[in-house]
């Protein structure tokens, strides 16, 4: 007891002739706080860094598209080609501290999948981005709920217009509009390959009726008569659609959807002695079109926003890691997954530097906005306020006539024209 009473004394002492110097009689009080703030970075960050936790914390990029089903060719080539760029452009993210991870979701190209699958991905709150759709029926069926979520998604694939004029302000694309494929596609017939008269078929989808309406009413103004405009989901025997083709004999056949309907309806229009051109959009661009339809559709010509890898010199490098990590060539639409997945990762590393740790979703998509170019290895992106490229890239190809495995000789397709057309 006589020892605490003589400390106490002591320490009493010592601070009263602290305060007669001037000195601050709680001066001892202060040695505890360099203990709670032992380093210089929150000082840096002093506001967002303790809401975000700082710059850790699982990052989450989704991608939606059909990982099973007729379509999965061009739908795993999305995933895979979204899972490449990840792995390779995700330095951005992991140099700040975070922990970055793919989420797939299989739409199995069906709209009602893809709004099932869109609020399991909201409710996970480290998804701070998506890269897809595949089919823009599915995109638009799915997109209201990423809205209510502010999460962005960046579309390799999608072109119905719908996407970017339905006021949506998450939506983004890095391909063009089937309003331009559609009249792309119908200059050309008319022009290259003097049609005159064409009928026309559509899978009754979004995209597909939606490119093929663009195409009748650019025939239609333009003098080429049209014989036919139908929709069908038939997927195997066309009979009851091939039948009033032949009694009609149209200079072209006019098929606007995908190739695992289209290949089939080639071939046996073929086997029934119809001699009609054959044209459609980028729906046709994959090797499986060739593997089912055969010699049905060499020679034959389709438009495309994404043209074969092989196009792109700064693909190069991506194609041959494709290959070598999945064992066979980089379809359609994987390098432009490529793209959009660097877009989503630029985005959230801006955002995550503004923010000065994890950002929200909301943050996200303000640094998307004002993300400005972005040059990847399909070309160079900028964003209107509809989220639509400035500009976007049409081609018209024709299927390459040289034997060997489809997906070989796919690659070999020519570009016949190339046309970059400002956004409507």
């Amino acid at each position: 007891m006589t020892k605490r009473v003589s400390a106490f004394l002591i320490f009493a002492l010592l601070g009263a002739l602290l305060a007669a110097c001037g000195g601050a009689p709680t001066a001892p009080a202060p040695t505890a706080a360099p203990a709670e703030q032992p380093t210089a970075a929150p000082a840096e960050q002093p506001t967002t860094a303790p809401q975000t936790g700082g710059m850790t914390g699982v990052i989450k990029i989704a991608t939606q598209s059909p990982l099973s089903g007729p379509q999965a060719a061009l739908g795993v080539g999305i995933r895979n080609g979204a899972e490449l760029g990840l792995e390779q452009l995700g330095k951005a993210l992991t140099d700040m501290g975070f922990t970055v991870e793919l989420a797939p979701f299989d739409d199995q190209a069906k709209p009602e999948v893809g709004s099932a699958n869109a609020k399991n991905i909201i409710s996970d709150n480290d998804i701070l981005c998506l890269v897809g759709h595949l089919n823009s029926g599915v995109a638009l069926a799915s997109l209201p709920d990423y809205q209510s979520a502010s999460l962005v998604m960046v579309s390799p694939a999608n072109t119905n217009p719908k996407i970017t004029e339905s006021g949506y302000p998450n939506a983004f694309r890095i391909v063009g509009r089937d309003d331009v494929q559609g009249a792309v596609g119908e200059e050309f017939a008319r022009t290259e390959l003097n049609i005159k008269s064409v009928y026309i078929i559509h899978d009754k989808t979004d995209y597909g009726q939606g490119v093929a309406e663009f195409f009748r009413q650019n025939a239609e103004k333009n003098g080429i008569t049209v014989l036919g405009f139908e929709g069908t989901e038939e997927k195997s025997v066309f009979d009851s659609i091939l039948t009033p083709i032949q009694a009609a004999n149209p200079d072209l056949i006019y098929f606007g959807g995908i190739y695992d309907q289209a290949a089939p309806l080639f071939k046996q229009a073929r086997d029934r002695g119809i001699q009609a051109a054959f044209l459609g959009p980028d729906g046709l661009d994959s090797p499986v079109l060739l593997e089912v339809a055969g010699d049905a559709v060499k020679g034959m010509y389709y438009t495309s926003v994404a043209a074969p890898v092989s196009q792109f010199p700064d693909a190069a490098k991506f194609a041959e890691d494709y290959q070598a990590k999945y064992n066979e060539a980089a379809p359609p639409f994987s390098a432009q997954a490529y793209d959009a997945m660097g877009i989503c990762i630029q985005a959230i590393a801006n955002a995550a530097t503004a923010a000065g740790g994890k950002p929200t979703r909301e943050q996200v998509l303000e640094a998307m906005k004002g993300l400005g170019a972005y040059t990847g290895i399909t070309g160079s992106y900028e964003f209107n306020a509809k989220g639509d490229p400035v500009k976007g890239t049409y081609f018209v190809l024709q299927v390459s006539t040289e034997s060997g495995a489809p997906a070989e000789v796919w690659n070999k397709n020519a570009v016949v024209k190339r046309l970059e057309i400002a956004a409507p």
